[in-house]
């Protein structure tokens, strides 16, 4: 199954990666393949119900915006539903796409080229910072992007709210809003079916303490990860993001043209 060590290990990764325009998802996915852990419908719940601790991170440290007013509320369903709707509709493609590694490394370089250039594009903040339905709305489209692994929800959600005149703050911002109804639903749809299911309910309770001490170290991990970012893209942008991707991305590539067995 997963040692307590090994889930530590995925948890950090989570939470040091979920609110970072890299991919959480790729990440999680590498690590689980250098740790050697089996893939199972268990392990693949395991590494979105830990999203629970990065959600919590982000109304900890937001907690007077999620009590400020009903608007805001409404911004985020609008932004959600997009997903909500494609996720529904294609989450069987999305986890076979979860089982490539090649997928993961490709997107990782494509997006480490857009975060490159991001800032040319697309920092050119309005005065007015205020996100309008219709704003949230492309946004939302923006997020389905995030559906291929190795893309980055956060950096999907980035770019769409720079691509309206959001600055790099209130963008980032808005992208770790939006995380908490998209990773509370798919963390909640991923419990639920492990719940139907009697083989990995018996899992889901014999394995309890994995999933506890996976959401306490990522909820950590984030709370760090998302100070750090938006001091850091606040004074010098995601160029330093779009290189580690490339790199990571590369370096993937080339092992597995090594012959090096990656694939889970």
């Amino acid at each position: 199954m997963i040692s307590i060590l090994q889930t530590i290990i995925i948890a950090i990764v989570e939470g040091l990666t979920e609110y970072l325009p890299v991919s959480s998802t790729g990440h999680m996915i590498i690590a689980q393949k250098i740790l050697n852990v089996p893939s199972s419908e268990f392990i693949k719940a395991f590494t979105v119900i830990i999203q629970f601790g990065a959600i919590l991170s982000v109304i900890v440290l937001y907690w007077k915006r999620f009590l400020q007013s009903l608007e805001f509320y409404k911004t985020l369903l609008i932004a959600f539903i997009p997903a909500a709707v494609i996720g529904f509709l294609f989450s069987k493609k999305i986890d076979e796409l979860l089982e490539s590694v090649e997928v993961v490394a490709i997107m990782l370089i494509l997006g480490g080229i857009l975060m490159l250039f991001v800032d040319k594009w697309l920092n050119k903040p309005a005065k007015d910072q205020e996100i309008t339905p219709k704003k949230a709305v492309v946004i939302g489209f923006f997020q389905c992007i995030a559906m291929i692994p190795g893309v980055s929800r956060s950096m999907a959600t980035i770019v769409g709210g720079m691509s309206q005149k959001l600055d790099r703050k209130n963008a980032a911002e808005f992208s770790f809003f939006l995380a908490v109804p998209t990773m509370f639903a798919a963390s909640a749809y991923k419990l639920l079916k492990l719940v139907k299911d009697p083989k990995e309910f018996a899992n889901l309770k014999m394995h309890w303490d994995v999933l506890l001490v996976g959401n306490v170290v990522a909820f950590i991990i984030a709370v760090l990860a998302i100070k750090f970012f938006i001091e850091f893209v606040s004074k010098y942008g995601f160029k330093a993001f779009g290189y580690y991707r490339i790199v990571v991305g590369a370096s993937i590539l080339i092992l597995l043209m090594l012959g090096h067995e990656l694939s889970i």
